[in-house]
Order: structure tokens, then sequence, then C-alpha cells
């Protein structure tokens, strides 16, 4: 039995001002639903943020309901979960009636509590979908003390859908969080502080798989979890990422995945070097890839992006590395001579952005007076 889990799809996106709904739709329509049509998967799983922001724009809604569609026509089941990005209330329209047409819609913890059978020949599996929560929402559903903390409501969670699996089938989560010891990227919101929000991998060990989303790099999560990933990148620090999507073989109970590389439409990266040079190479052959610029020119280069911009059509920022070093060597000038205790007002200033009170700066020349004592007792 095949699945293919995909999620962060994030329509609507935007980056630096530039929409990428020409780039998305080129990945759905050239890439995702071909790659569905061959394979013939049981079922689809979209693992939240279909959208990227919670009122979406009307482009971005008819270009997954044109997706959804087309998987409606293959007859090829999807079930998608809310993400932090999307509204439950709006993707929840018809719940109900589209669970009927083999569309299963998560948005709420009660939906987590019908788990989705399919079998295919000898091969079943029971499918949990888990969307994005927050902690008032478990406490709510449950309407008891549940012990407070995304790691402490997700563990209650869990437990309570133990008496569901049965032991005839492949158990799959389809979820929305951040498990602990993963890596994230510029472009996802953060939804955690201090590791307060995230969630041991160890909590996922009744399922065989765990369909994540939330990340954006492609990445396992634990023995049995793995983030599918953006379908395409949306900050320039993902720029070395190897963008995918997930297909999974059932058979026999237990679950392998593989990646399905995604080839697209214009890449995202940064491009570095001195300004004749990128100039001359952008007039040589012209990129049409989202491109962030950084000049190494140790001297200002006047509008440079104005002169950039006709070889690198989608440039998104042009840097010039001059300006940061030439204010950081004024501040090392201006601050040579000084003493330690106008040196660590300046810190406080310019890095904080506040005045040290008296307080502050009595227990700062009292740390001081410590350390010098450390260092001639040396």
């Amino acid at each position: 039995m095949k699945i293919i889990h995909t999620s962060d799809w994030h329509l609507g996106r935007m980056l630096y001002g530039k929409s990428l709904l020409s780039d998305q739709r080129h990945f759905l329509q050239n890439i995702f639903l071909p790659v569905v049509e061959r394979e013939g998967p049981a079922i689809v799983i979209i693992a939240g943020d279909i959208y990227d922001r919670q009122v979406a724009p009307t482009e971005a809604i008819r270009l997954f309901d044109d997706t959804l569609s087309v998987l409606l026509k293959m007859k090829i089941p999807t079930a998608f979960i809310s993400g932090n990005h999307d509204s439950p209330d709006r993707i929840t329209i018809m719940k109900s009636a589209l669970r009927s047409a083999g569309v299963y819609v998560s948005t709420s913890l009660a939906d987590a509590f019908q788990p989705v059978e399919l079998h295919q020949g000898d091969e079943r599996i029971q499918l949990f979908l888990l969307p994005y929560l927050d902690n008032a929402a478990v406490r709510d559903y449950f309407q008891d003390e549940t012990p407070k903390g995304e790691q402490a409501c997700m563990r209650r969670v869990l437990e309570e859908l133990k008496p569901l699996m049965r032991e005839d089938c492949a158990k799959i989560l389809a979820a929305h969080c951040f498990v602990a010891g993963s890596e994230h990227s510029d472009s996802e919101s953060t939804i955690f502080a201090g590791g307060s929000a995230e969630i041991p991998a160890s909590l996922f060990e009744d399922f065989d798989y765990v369909a994540l989303g939330h990340l954006h790099g492609p990445q396992r999560a634990g023995g049995n979890g793995r983030y599918s990933g953006s379908p395409l990148k949306y900050s320039v620090d993902e720029q070395h990422q190897k963008k995918s999507f997930v297909m999974l073989d059932v058979r026999q109970g237990s679950v392998r995945s593989q990646l399905v590389p995604i080839n697209p439409l214009r890449d995202v990266r940064r491009i570095t070097g001195l300004f004749e040079q990128i100039l001359t190479d952008g007039q040589a052959q012209k990129c049409e890839d989202y491109v962030e610029l950084v000049l190494e020119d140790q001297n200002p280069v006047m509008l440079a992006a104005e002169k950039l911009r006709p070889c690198y059509p989608n440039l998104l920022s042009v840097r010039n590395n001059w300006a940061a070093a030439s204010v950081a060597l004024t501040e090392r000038r201006r601050l040579k001579n000084e003493t330690e205790q106008v040196i660590f007002q300046s810190f406080m200033k310019d890095i904080c952005d506040v005045d040290s009170d008296e307080g502050v700066r009595l227990l700062f020349e009292e740390v001081l007076r410590e350390a010098v004592r450390e260092e001639d007792a040396k």
C-alpha cells in the first residue's frame, strides 16, 4: 500500500514581497499531481499549513480547490489537518460531506478520535489526524485539570488515543508540532520558547509512522517520525535544503519511506562576490532564481540593486558588507581608549537598547572588580 505524505504548502506565501503562487502552482500541477496519478496511493496526507495565513488570498484558496478537485477526480482519498498558519474555522467547511467523498479534514481535537481506516489487499492502516492544538484547546476538550505545557498536553492526547488502536493495522499519526532535536529554518513561525513547546519523539513510539508538519526542512524526527518539509524554499537560509515529499510503502504492517525530490520552477539562493563579477555573470546569463546578493566590495556601490535587477529579475535584496564593516570599525575606534564602564554603557545602549541605571552600573563594577582580582591572583 502506497501513501504520500506532504506538508507546509503555505499557499499564498510571499518572499520579500514577491508572490510565490506561480511557483506553488508549478509544484502542484507539474510535479505533485503527476506523481500522485502515476503512483495511485491509497491516500494523500497533508500535515498542516495548507495556507500561509489564516485569511488566505482568494488565489491561494482557488489553487487548493483546484488541487483537491483533481484528487477527487483521480478517486484518491485525501486527509489533511490544520496547521498553526491555517484557520480551522475556514477550512472546516463541509467537513462531513467531504468525508463521505473520501476527503478527511481534521481541525479540532475531536477529529483525532475518528481514525481513518483503509485497506488494500492484505494491508490495513489506521490513520489518526491530530491538528495543531494549543494547550487551551486540549484543556477545553477534556474539561479537567490537564497539565499545562505542550509535552503534557500531547502526552494526555496520545494516551486517550491508545484504546482506539487496532493490532491488525499499521498505525499512522499526522501531527503538526515541533519534535525535540529537530532543525528549524528562518521561515517558520516560532511556536516554542526555551524548549517548552518541544515534543519528545518518545511520545510517538506506539505509532508505526508519524507524518509531521511545521518544520520546513525534510528530516527524520525520532525513530518513526519524519518531516516531509515544505515543497519550496521559503527563506534564503533554506538554500541548501533538498526539497521533497514522502512516499510511504506499507507492507506486512511495517512502513518504509523514501523522499521524492522536487525540482522547483525557481530556486532560492544567496550569491556572494564583487559587484562587477556578479554583474558580469548576470549579463552573460540572466538568472531567474530568487536571489539575495551579498557584495564583498570594500567601497560603497551606488544604485547596486537598480543596476543588477535587469540581470536578476527576481532579486530579493542586495546587501553590501562594506556598510556593516564600516559601522563596526567606527564604533571600535570610538571606544578604543574608553574605560570599561563607558564600553559597558555603550553595549547596553547599542545592543540591548536600554540605558543602564545606577543599580546595573554598580553591579557591573562589582563584577569587574572581582574579575580583576581573579586575574591578578593568577
